[in-house]
Parts: C-alpha cells; structure tokens; sequence
C-alpha cells in the first residue's frame, strides 16, 4: 500500500489531494484547499507552506507529486505561480519524500484520456474513478488528478520494469 500526495499550486488557491494505492486499486483518502488571504506574498507563501506540512504531518504519504508550471500569457503570473510551486515542493520535500511533476496535459491525459480537457471533464472522471458521492471543489479534484496520474505512471512503470526483469531471465 503507498499514500499518495496530489498538489495543484497556486497563489491564491493551492489544491491537495491524498489517495491510497494498493495493487491495481486507487482509494480516496481526502482532498481541500489551501486558501491564501490577501495578504503579501510572502505571508500566503507561508501558509502554503504551514498547510502542507499538516497535510502530509497528517496523512503521511510515501509518494508525493505535482503538476508543472505552465507559461501564462502574464509574466507576473507565472512568476507567483513558481513561487507557490516552490514552496510546495520544499514543505513535502522535508518529509523526505522526492517530488514527480507533472504538466497539466499529462494529468488530462492520464485521468481524462485527453490532454486539452476542462476542468468539468477532470472534476467529473475524478469523482467517477475514486467513486465519490460529490463533486470535489476544482482545485481539489486537480490535485486529486495530480494523485492519479502518478499512480497510474508508478503502475505502467513497475509492469515496464517486471517485463524486462522476465526478458532478461
């Protein structure tokens, strides 16, 4: 069994979403947001980075993943975004834990089976393949998504590996 750590950054809004994997299987185990006043930079930066250390203080994950910064059309954006994205990956990396990224068409990809997807699309295969009785939030159900891609990359490449091991033997 591994615990998995989703995280959808943002300066604003930075989603988290922690699912179980066991064999072929993924299972819920929670999901929300961090959400940021309006404060200074520097003080949403920090509870970015307090709100995930609870998070993985609280669930413990072994696995932990992150969707990559894409480039906006304002630089300034992209700017806070990579801050944000930063400061995720220092508060999950103390665990001692490594960090997989990941863009955003491959999340879409992996989850949706199409890279150009809307978060309609993501919020909805999110809730049907962890078999939710609600629709999470969309920062949450990216994250989730988040999860999932890296659950589904892990298991593609264990079966790569287990085959070569077999054609090697």
């Amino acid at each position: 069994m591994t615990i998995i750590v989703g995280i959808d950054p943002g300066s604003t809004i930075t989603g988290y979403g922690v699912i179980r994997v066991e064999g072929n299987r993924q299972q819920y185990i929670a999901s929300g947001c961090i959400r940021m006043k309006e404060e200074a930079i520097g003080q949403r930066l920090a509870e970015i980075h307090n709100g995930l250390r609870q998070v993985m203080e609280l669930y413990q994950p072994q696995e932990a993943a992150i969707e990559q910064v894409f480039m906006h059309q304002n630089p300034g954006s992209a700017i806070k975004l990579g801050q944000a994205r930063g400061v995720a990956i220092v508060a999950v990396s103390l665990s001692d834990i490594s960090v997989a990224e990941y863009s955003a068409r491959q999340i879409k990809q992996a989850v949706v089976g199409y890279g150009a997807a809307g978060k309609e699309q993501v919020q909805h295969m999110v809730k049907t393949l962890l078999n939710l009785s609600g629709t999470p939030q969309a920062d949450a159900a990216d994250a989730l998504a988040v999860a999932l891609c890296h659950a589904y990359t892990r298991q593609t490449m264990n079966k790569i590996r287990n085959q070569q091991q077999k054609e090697s033997t």
